[in-house]
């Protein structure tokens, strides 16, 4: 049978009076219940005065917090969930432990393959193995949740915030923390930069995925401002998922085509690992870069090691992590001094842009 939440209350009460200080993680294992429960009822206990929540543990009130732990390590746990650990996410990655390991904590990893159903697998496991709060970038295809996705965060009974991902107003999950990249101003950059070299005629090329709606964005913004004149047919936004040769038969058609049929002079690629694959393609079409077509990838994860070391935006990943895990403590450190949380915060870095040999020289 199942106990009634007074009698679990009752429970956890009892249970850390004769201890004075006991692991969330120990205690939910003790009550066979799970965490996100234990820390629901752990967060409503304290918010009456009956207990005292700290980094991973509850105390009895009076109980010193500087008691040693029954385990090594007395700083927070955080949990960060990230779909993989290659492209711009291993320098999130390594900006967040940075951040968490300077105020003692330690950085405990979640990993879900852009599969949004693992998304609420990976946060259950990290709380049940006593997380204190979760650093979160959903398998969110296009960046913003869809048909609940966000339901989970809401009801992980966390500290939560978004990490180069958001919602849109309205959307319960716009009341989280975030902190990402303004993709749509590194597109404005990179056109930016094509129109002080004197390029008028301009084109795009973005991979589908969480951030080809805010690179798109930027770019048709920029264009009208800077008053550019687009190939038709652009930005062009290619499916990342089909194998072999096919994938960049589209994108490369494209840009040939822009270049010979239309007079484009000059092309932002998202990402840079697609702007490095297509480059032998243009040439094989006699277009040369930069002679030909200057060229911007976005990422700038490994732009600078292609033959022609390609123009890129790069956004400041190791900060997002950073910034992302220094707001999540401060949550932390809200809650454990009983005080009421400060206003919500959206966070949005600027990338820049990193000037190399793929654009060549003004044109006259």
């Amino acid at each position: 049978m199942r106990q009634h939440v007074d009698q679990r209350h009752a429970r956890v009460l009892e249970l850390v009076r004769q201890r004075g200080r006991l692991r969330v993680a120990d205690l939910a294992d003790e009550l066979g219940v799970s965490a996100v429960t234990l820390r629901r009822d752990v967060e409503a206990l304290a918010a009456q005065g009956r207990l005292r929540r700290t980094h991973g543990a509850v105390l009895w009130p009076g109980a010193s917090a500087d008691e040693p732990r029954e385990t090594e390590g007395d700083g927070p746990v955080i949990g960060m969930i990230v779909p993989t650990t290659g492209s711009i996410f291993a320098d999130i990655v390594r900006g967040a432990r940075e951040t968490v390991e300077a105020q003692g904590g330690r950085l405990v990893l979640g990993m879900t393959g852009y599969l949004d159903t693992e998304d609420p697998v990976q946060a259950g496991r990290l709380l049940a193995g006593g997380a204190d709060a979760l650093l979160v970038a959903p398998s969110w295809f296009g960046g913003v949740p869809s048909d609940g996705q966000e339901e989970w965060l809401l009801a992980c009974g966390s500290p939560v915030v978004l990490v180069e991902r958001w919602a849109p107003a309205g959307n319960p999950a716009a009341g989280l923390d975030r902190v990402r990249t303004d993709r749509a101003q590194g597109a404005v950059l990179a056109m930016a930069h094509f129109a002080a070299l004197g390029h008028r005629k301009v084109t795009a090329v973005v991979q589908e995925g969480p951030h080809a709606a805010q690179i798109t964005a930027g770019y048709r913004v920029a264009v009208e401002a800077l008053g550019l004149d687009p190939a038709p047919g652009s930005p062009l936004t290619f499916a990342p998922d089909r194998v072999g040769h096919a994938r960049y038969d589209a994108p490369a058609r494209h840009l040939a085509e822009a270049v010979t049929r239309h007079g484009v002079t000059a092309a932002l690629v998202h990402s840079d690992e697609d702007a490095i694959v297509l480059v032998p393609r243009l040439q094989a079409h006699g277009i040369a870069v930069p002679g030909d077509l200057a060229l911007v990838a976005y990422d700038d994860e490994v732009a600078g090691m292609a033959d022609v070391p390609l123009t890129a935006v790069a956004p400041p990943k190791r900060s997002v992590g950073g910034l992302a895990a220094g707001l999540l403590l401060q949550r932390l450190a809200e809650r454990d001094a009983g005080v009421g949380p400060s206003p919500r915060q959206h966070v949005d870095l600027l990338p820049e842009l990193r000037i190399r040999a793929s654009c060549g020289t003004p044109t006259p």
